[in-house]
Formats: C-alpha cells, structure tokens, sequence
C-alpha cells in the first residue's frame, strides 16, 4: 500500500511514519535522503540548489521503483503539498492520504525555533492552499513536543 503523508513542513510528517512505518516498509522523505548524500555535518533541513536537484531526482526515481513493489510492500511518502496530478497518480495506485497538520500556531512556533526563515512562506503557502476546505482531524499526535 502506499501511504502518502502530507501536511505543513514541521507538523510532524517523519514523527508521524516513524511512529507507523516498520523495518519492512519503504520510507520516501526527501530530508532524510539529502542528509544522506550530503557530507559530513550538514544542516538537516538547509540545502544547497545542487544537493536539492540531485535528491529530488533520487526521489522520483525511488517513488517510481517503490511503486512497482506495493502488492508486496508498504510505500510511505512525505509529500508536502502535492498537486492535483500527483494527487491524480496517487489516487491511480489506491493510496492513503495522511494530513499531518496540528494547527498554524504550533507549525509557525517550530518553524521559527528549528527551521530557515525562509520556510514561514512554504508554511503560509500550504495553509493559503487549504483555506475553505474543512480541517482533517489528526488520527494522533505525531510526537509529544
């Protein structure tokens, strides 16, 4: 199966598959994969335009091979904000849509105290995107913060 979890960048999402994902599963999330092929000591979440480019390729691809194997094996991706075609392919594949969202307030306070400031406008973004369509209850929390 493939789950796909989406949600504001520090809602949660990595807490979120931890908290469900198993030894056996696939796990796609982009921020774990470029702190792989960074070099020693980089910033979990800060990367430069040419590692960014390099991962997300890495990204399509291992989402495409993953996608080939779910009979078999549970897929789970982060997908911050996807669009209406990706959505499109993920409701193709019969995925499970997760929202990782535990309100504005607590997305902005982490973002200010453990992300760039340059991620409140991808926040802002992702909350602009939503308004209008009803809040999706969080089936738990990710973690306790």
């Amino acid at each position: 199966m493939l789950i796909v979890v989406t949600g504001p960048p520090a809602a949660g999402k990595s807490s979120w598959i931890r908290a469900h994902a198993t030894a056996r599963d696939i796990v796609i999330d982009l921020d774990l994969m470029a702190l792989a092929m960074a070099g020693p000591g980089a910033d979990h979440h800060a990367h430069t335009d040419v590692l960014t480019r390099v991962v997300h390729r890495a990204r399509y691809a291992a989402i495409d091979e993953a996608c080939q194997h779910l009979d078999t094996t549970d897929v789970y991706l982060i997908h911050t904000q996807p669009s209406a075609k990706a959505l499109a392919k993920y409701k193709r594949l019969e995925a499970r849509i997760v929202t990782v969202d535990p309100g504005r307030d607590i997305v902005m306070q982490r973002v200010m105290a453990m992300r760039q400031p340059e991620m409140e406008r991808v926040v802002t973004r992702w909350y602009n995107a939503r308004r209008g369509r009803p809040r999706e209850a969080m089936p738990q929390a990710s973690r306790s913060w």
